[in-house]
């Protein structure tokens, strides 16, 4: 009997033990440009994983256990998110981390998460973030070469043979620049001017009276706000009337807001499905989800959310997915991602694998053209 008694202790022991593991929380870090010129991607990336950590939590978490977030505010600078890296993985020991918000900070974390052996899905749209592969980076917006081909299709159902393009001299500018020139070769398009700005300049005028020379059909901008939108507004001050193309940089309504209704006007470029998701057919994969994530966001912090808290939605979901199915460390949560197949997001639908760390592609897009301040899908 007492041996009985004493197993049946020891049983005891050994079940609540097991239910404090199960139970034990898991941290992920994020790193996002809450505040500073990029607030308009780390503002809304915050808010959705804060929204979605927050329903989780409250249906029980994954797995019995319940998600601890940790985010830190790089302010979209490249210095301090690499400082913050490093304490998210050193001091909070966090097992993944979403962020950061733009590609010239994600290229400078890269080598931590690498070296720490820490899953990073990035929030930035740089091609160089995931070609070639790094074993422990991910990112969720598409490629920015998807877009850049994205366009171009577009291009060339119009007949427009003649590219001018300006693009802003950061990392992500670079990066569509180089991306726009192969495609342009690659379809037989001509650049007939190739001009940059900066990324804090407050008039392109010079660059823009260089391209009207060139007589170019299209306009292609490749930036984030508010250098595009000051373009748009020079162009409506120059008079030109060239048909101009932006890049899913711009892909929310502050760039409407900020370069104007009147001058916006007809505007083309490429949206993830979730600017123009009540326009979307009911049979679309990611109609469902999309009005789904509106309507919280929008319950929640009374606006519409944009394309880039898309982003950090997607993050989250690649990390739940591999929770679910049992991964705990960041090893097993790295090979869940990469092994997860075809998850359905609100970037589109993603299909990782060992050689594609994005694992979106054409269809992740919606060519758009604004008009009277709204988007409208370009059939």
């Amino acid at each position: 009997m007492r041996r009985f008694l004493a197993l049946l202790s020891i049983m005891t022991l050994l079940c609540s033990a097991s239910a404090a593991l199960a139970a034990a929380p898991i941290k992920i870090g994020a790193l996002f440009a809450v505040t500073g010129p990029a607030s308009f991607l780390g503002e809304p990336e915050k808010n959705t994983l804060e929204l979605l950590v927050n329903e989780v939590n409250a249906k029980g978490g994954i797995r019995g256990s319940k998600i601890e977030l940790v985010i830190y505010d790089t302010g979209g600078d490249v210095t301090k998110a690499v400082q913050l890296a490093n304490k998210l993985i050193k001091n909070d020991r966090v097992a993944a981390i979403v962020g950061p918000s733009t590609t010239g900070e994600t290229m400078a974390v890269i080598p931590i998460a690498e070296k720490e052996q820490i899953p990073l899905i990035s929030c930035a749209a740089g091609i160089k973030i995931t070609d070639p592969v790094k074993k422990w980076v991910f990112k969720t917006p598409a490629n920015d070469h998807v877009a850049a081909e994205k366009i171009l299709i577009q291009a060339e159902k119009m007949k427009q043979k003649n590219i001018a393009i300006i693009t802003v001299s950061d990392s992500f500018g670079s990066s569509g620049r180089e991306q726009l020139k192969l495609m342009a070769a690659k379809r037989g398009f001509n650049i007939v001017a190739d001009e940059v700005y900066g990324p804090k300049d407050t008039d392109m005028t010079p660059q823009l009276v260089k391209i009207k020379s060139a007589k170019p059909d299209a306009i292609i901008c490749w930036g984030t706000n508010p250098g595009p939108a000051i373009i748009t507004r020079n162009m409506q001050q120059l008079g030109l009337k060239i048909q101009l193309y932006q890049s899913h940089g711009v892909a929310s309504k502050k760039y409407i807001e900020l370069a104007g209704t009147d001058a916006a006007q007809g505007i083309m470029l490429p949206a993830g499905k979730l600017a123009v998701y009540d326009l979307l057919k009911k049979n679309d994969p990611q109609a469902k989800l999309l009005k789904e994530y509106v309507d919280s966001y929008q319950k929640a912090y009374k606006v519409e959310p944009s394309t880039f808290g898309g982003y950090a939605y997607d993050g989250f979901q690649l990390i739940a997915a591999a929770l679910k199915k049992g991964a705990v460390t960041p090893a097993q949560i790295r090979d869940g991602i990469e092994k997860g197949g075809r998850m359905v997001g609100v970037s589109g639908i993603f299909n990782m694998s060992a050689k594609d760390h994005n694992g979106l592609d054409l269809s992740a897009f919606e060519m758009v053209r604004i008009d009277k301040g709204d988007w409208a899908i370009v059939r």
